[in-house]
């Protein structure tokens, strides 16, 4: 395979700190407005804060005196990587884009290549508007794809649906709910740890999930958790994950109005007595392009705004037990004792959560590393539920294919801690499903 030369855009390393070693034996140039452009983002605790310090790392680690002329290698079947200085602004460019922004400087380095280099040249970029202009003036283009999934069927349905080839099978679900051998089903498709579906023949059906721990097909039921009770066979198999304690990470994904969140809250709260604390958080994201310092009060009354979604789940709860009874007391005494939070998950990062049921709402919002580092900071009896709508994405480095929780789902299918169910009909109201369909 041809060397190739790839030019990277300053989002590229915003979005992945480490991008330059993700391009094999091909070379590697990075525009010097590139690095004027990553020193404003030096400072700061967001996501792009920490990998433009990580990049500055990776270059101070490598960098020699080649690294402007000859460039600097990145190991053994890598290729080099060259810091171009080089400013000149070729004609095509000051016909077109007469303004001398980072974008077109970016630009000019990517086309003086194309020409000088025998070598394919690529800009590399996550501005789609950039990529339109390097296209219009012959300049070879693409999106950083190191960290995006390319499946995302299973984003489109709510589960499987499978045809008993023995309809006794069914018969035995129901009359011992002690599952039946993954191999009786007679099914041609692979079943994944943990995967909810539904099986049916001419006289009957029922919802399913393979347990992965004890090695079996069980029947799903409905089961209702302080007052909420499932509505349809997406959530019943959603409650059945989240009240399941082997499974300690569960990716719930749905528009606006499936209960996502809601779900994950009420099952939570039935688990009380198993985790010593219930943690609810979400990434704060900028409202109108400002950030909290724009907003008036102290702390607690910048984050309100972005926190009350929450707040709004536990009032349904609240509601659905009529506000009275001893469900309704033990919610009071959990946020009274301070083992029911609601809070920013900038305040959570960095901890060590052990015997703790953490719902990370907004997910869709958070980068692959974000996702990494909250993982990982998951101690003993901690269960981990991350909720999002992939189609509602404020950030500008991430999309429907590279955010997070599509990542995090990709990569952990297949292991039997994890569950995911995607949720797809609304439940909030029919004015709600309507909207989410139509608008």
């Amino acid at each position: 395979m041809a060397k190739k030369n790839f030019v990277l855009d300053t989002n590229v390393i915003l979005h992945d700190g480490k991008s330059i070693h993700n391009f094999q034996e091909n070379d590697i140039y990075i525009p010097i407005v590139v690095l004027e452009e990553l020193d404003k983002f030096k400072k700061g605790n967001e996501d792009i804060n920490f990998n433009a310090r990580e990049f500055a790392r990776e270059i101070d680690g490598i960098a020699d005196s080649d690294l402007f002329k000859k460039g600097a290698s990145l190991g053994k079947d890598r290729g080099r990587l060259y810091i171009v200085t080089e400013e000149s602004y070729p004609e095509e460019l000051q016909k077109a884009f007469s303004e001398r922004t980072p974008d077109h400087r970016i630009l000019a380095v990517a086309l003086n290549l194309t020409k000088k280099s025998k070598a394919k040249t690529i800009l590399v970029t996550k501005d789609i508007n950039l990529r339109m202009k390097a296209k219009s003036v012959g300049v070879l283009t693409e999106d950083y794809t190191t960290d995006k999934v390319t499946n995302m069927d299973i984003f489109e349905q709510a589960y499987r649906t499978f045809d008993a080839p023995n309809p006794d099978v069914i018969d035995r679900l129901y009359a011992d709910n002690g599952g039946v051998n993954l191999e009786d089903l007679q099914l041609k498709a692979d079943i994944a740890p943990n995967e909810c579906f539904l099986l049916q023949s001419a006289r009957a059906s029922v919802m399913c999930r393979y347990n992965p721990f004890e090695d079996k097909v069980t029947r799903v039921e409905k089961s209702r958790s302080f007052g909420i009770e499932p509505r349809n066979a997406e959530q019943t198999f959603a409650m059945n994950a989240l009240l399941d304690d082997n499974i300690k990470l569960i990716a719930l994904t749905g528009k606006a109005g499936t209960g996502k969140t809601l779900l994950a809250l009420a099952a939570a709260l039935a688990k009380n007595e198993v985790y010593n604390q219930i943690l609810l958080a979400r990434p704060i994201v900028a409202l109108g392009g400002k950030d909290l310092g724009f907003l008036p009060g102290d702390a607690n009354e910048k984050m309100a705004p972005y926190m009350q979604p929450l707040f709004d789940n536990l009032n349904v709860i609240k509601s659905a037990l009529n506000y009275q009874g001893p469900l309704i007391n033990k919610i009071d005494e959990l946020q009274r004792e301070k083992r029911l939070v609601i809070e920013a998950l900038a305040y959570i990062r960095g901890r060590s959560l052990s015997d703790t049921f953490f719902i990370i709402d907004e997910a869709q919002n958070l980068t692959p590393h974000e996702i990494k580092t909250i993982i990982t900071r998951a101690g003993e009896n901690t269960k981990l539920v991350f909720t999002g709508d992939i189609q509602q994405i404020d950030s500008p480095y991430l999309d429907m294919q590279s955010n997070g929780l599509v990542y995090m789902i990709d990569r952990m299918k297949g292991q039997d801690l994890f569950a995911h169910v995607n949720l797809v009909k609304g439940e909030r109201s029919y004015l709600s499903e309507l909207a989410a369909n139509l608008l």
